[in-house]
C-alpha cells in the first residue's frame, strides 16, 4: 500500500515539475520575444540576468554584451554620479514598485526619453531576490508630440484643448489672439470662461454628452454658437470638436473660427434677398395688374363690335391675355420666385376657360392630372399658352351639336430630366384636311412656335383621342436669359 501511495506522490511530482518547466519555457519565449518594451530581470545587486529582444532593439546591446553588467549602464553620466540608480532601487525595494522618466543612454551613446517600472521581486519569507524592469522609449511619443504642438501652434484657427474635467490643458497663439488672454491665464482654467454667461448653465452637460460619445463633429449643428472675449465682448463662432487620446485619458481639441465678419456679410445679403424679393413681388404683381387693365380695356371694346369673327378674336387674345397674367399672380402668391407651381396653375386656369364659353360641366368635363413642377418664367408663359390655345380649341370645335365629352390635361414626368404636357379630348377629333405645317389658324401656329420656343418635341394624334403632346428638357439653362423676350417678339 505504501508503495503504491509513494509512486502515485512521485508520479504527480513528476508531472508538476514538468508543468513548471512548460510554464517557465512559455515565459521565458514570452519575455524574450516581446519587441515594444525591454523586459530586465535584474539581481538583488541590480546586475542584468537576462534580456529580450526589446531591450535589443531599444538599448542596443547584445545579450552577449550586458548579461552580467549593472544595469547602472544605461544612465547617463551625471545620473551615475549623483546615485540615481541606487536611489532607484532603494525606492523600488521600499515602495515596491517604482516609476520614473528620465533620460537614458544607448550603446551608441545616444540619449533616449524613457519610462522606467522597476519592481522589487521577494522570495516567500519577504526578502529581495532581484528585480525586474520594464524599460519603454518615449522618444518617438515625444517626437510626436512635439510636431503636434507646432501644428496646433501654427494653425490659423483659435485651438483650446480641455480635459474631461472641462479644465484647459492647451492653447495656441491664435487663441489668444481671438480671445484677449494670455496663455498663463487660460491654462488651468474651466473652459467656461470662454462661454458667455447665459449659455453657461447647460455647458457642462453637453461637454459631458460629448466626452461620453467622443466623435469628430461640429459643435451645436444648425445653431448659432457665440464665445466670450477678456473684454466682455461676444463674438460669432464656428466650433469643430475632435477627440485626442493623451496619457491623461481622453481630451477635446476644440477648433474655434470667428465668424463676426462672415455673419455680418451674410445678413447683408439676406437682407438685399428680402428687398430682391419684395421688388420681384411688386413686379410680378404689376405685370399682372397691367395685363388685368389690358384685359378689361379688351372687354370693353367686345362691346362695341358686332362681328361675331372679330367678337371671337378679341375673346381669344383676351384668354391669351389672362393666362399670362394668371402665371404671375401664381408666382406673386407662392413667394418662390425660382419657378411657377404649372399643377396650380392650370387648376386655375381651367374653371377660367370654361367660363369664358360658358361651358356646362355636365356636358363637357374638364380634368386635370398634374405632377409637382416648377417651371422658370421663361417655359411657364410658353407653356400657359400652349395649354390654352389647345383647350380653347376642343372646348370650341372638338364637341359640335351638344355632343358630351372630356377635355384632359396632363402634366408628367418620363425621366428625372423631361416632362411631357398633354392635352387630349375625346371628340370628333382634327380632319385630315388640316395641315399643321401650313395651316391658316393663328392658334395651331401658336402651338407650334411655343414648341419651338421651350425647345420641346411635339407629336399629335388627330382622332381617339385628340391628343397634342410636348415634351420638353427640365432645366433652368435650356432656355437662355432673353430668349423668351426674343421669340414672344416674333410671336
Amino acid at each position: 500500500m505504501n508503495k503504491i501511495v509513494g509512486s502515485s506522490a512521485e508520479s504527480l511530482l513528476q508531472r508538476m515539475r514538468v508543468s513548471l518547466r512548460e510554464c517557465e519555457e512559455t515565459y521565458r519565449l514570452l519575455v524574450t520575444n516581446v519587441e515594444d518594451y525591454a523586459l530586465i530581470p535584474l539581481d538583488k545587486e541590480g546586475r542584468i540576468s537576462s534580456w529580450n529582444i526589446g531591450a535589443e532593439r531599444i538599448v542596443g546591446y547584445g545579450s552577449e554584451e550586458v548579461i552580467g553588467r549593472h544595469f547602472a549602464v544605461f544612465y547617463t553620466e551625471d545620473d551615475v554620479a549623483h546615485g540615481l540608480p541606487q536611489r532607484d532601487l532603494t525606492a523600488a525595494t521600499a515602495d515596491g514598485t517604482h516609476e520614473s522618466e528620465g533620460w537614458r543612454v544607448r550603446r551608441d551613446g545616444s540619449r533616449f526619453l524613457a519610462r522606467s517600472i522597476l519592481t522589487a521581486l521577494r522570495t516567500d519569507d519577504g526578502s529581495v531576490r532581484g528585480y525586474g524592469q520594464v524599460l519603454r522609449d518615449f522618444s518617438v511619443r515625444e517626437q510626436l508630440e512635439e510636431r503636434f504642438r507646432r501644428v496646433v501652434e501654427a494653425a490659423p484657427s483659435a485651438m483650446v484643448m480641455i480635459n474631461a474635467a472641462g479644465c484647459i490643458a492647451m492653447v495656441n497663439l491664435q487663441a489668444e489672439r481671438t480671445f484677449g488672454y494670455a496663455r498663463s491665464e487660460l491654462l488651468g482654467q474651466p473652459v467656461e470662461i470662454l462661454v458667455p454667461e447665459r449659455f453657461r448653465k447647460h455647458h457642462p452637460g453637453l461637454r459631458r454628452h460629448f466626452f461620453s460619445e467622443p466623435l469628430s463633429r461640429p459643435m451645436g449643428a444648425g445653431r448659432d454658437l457665440f464665445a466670450l472675449r477678456k473684454d466682455g465682448s461676444e463674438f460669432a463662432v464656428e466650433i469643430g470638436l475632435n477627440p485626442i487620446e493623451t496619457e491623461d485619458g481622453t481630451m477635446v481639441l476644440s477648433a474655434i473660427v470667428d465668424i463676426s465678419d462672415r455673419k455680418i456679410k451674410e445678413d447683408r445679403i439676406q437682407a438685399a434677398l428680402r428687398e430682391k424679393d419684395v421688388l420681384l413681388a411688386e413686379i410680378h404683381h404689376r405685370v399682372k395688374n397691367n395685363l388685368q387693365i389690358v384685359h378689361s380695356l379688351l372687354d370693353l371694346q367686345s362691346t362695341r363690335i358686332d362681328d361675331p369673327t372679330v367678337l371671337e378674336m378679341m375673346r381669344e387674345t383676351q384668354n391669351r391675355i389672362q393666362s399670362m397674367a394668371l402665371i404671375h399672380q401664381t408666382l406673386y402668391q407662392s413667394r418662390d420666385f425660382s419657378g411657377v407651381d404649372f399643377g396650380h396653375f392650370l387648376d386655375n386656369l381651367a374653371p377660367i376657360l370654361s367660363a369664358s364659353y360658358g361651358i356646362d360641366q355636365n356636358r363637357i368635363a374638364l380634368s386635370i392630372d398634374t405632377v409637382d413642377v416648377l417651371l422658370p418664367l421663361n417655359v411657364a408663359i410658353p407653356c400657359g399658352l400652349f395649354v390654352n390655345e389647345l383647350v380653347t380649341n376642343s372646348l370650341k370645335h372638338a364637341f359640335p351639336h351638344d355632343r358630351c365629352g372630356e377635355v384632359r390635361i396632363r402634366l408628367e414626368k418620363d425621366s428625372a430630366d423631361y416632362v411631357c404636357l398633354v392635352i387630349s379630348d375625346d371628340g370628333i377629333g382634327i380632319p385630315e384636311t388640316v395641315d399643321f405645317e401650313n395651316t391658316t389658324s393663328l392658334g395651331l401656329k401658336l402651338v407650334t412656335l411655343l414648341a419651338q420656343q421651350v425647345e420641346g418635341d411635339l407629336t399629335v394624334n388627330r382622332s381617339n383621342p385628340t391628343q397634342f403632346v410636348l415634351r420638353f428638357l427640365l432645366s433652368s439653362e435650356h432656355l437662355k436669359p432673353g430668349k423668351y423676350e426674343a421669340q414672344h417678339a416674333e410671336l
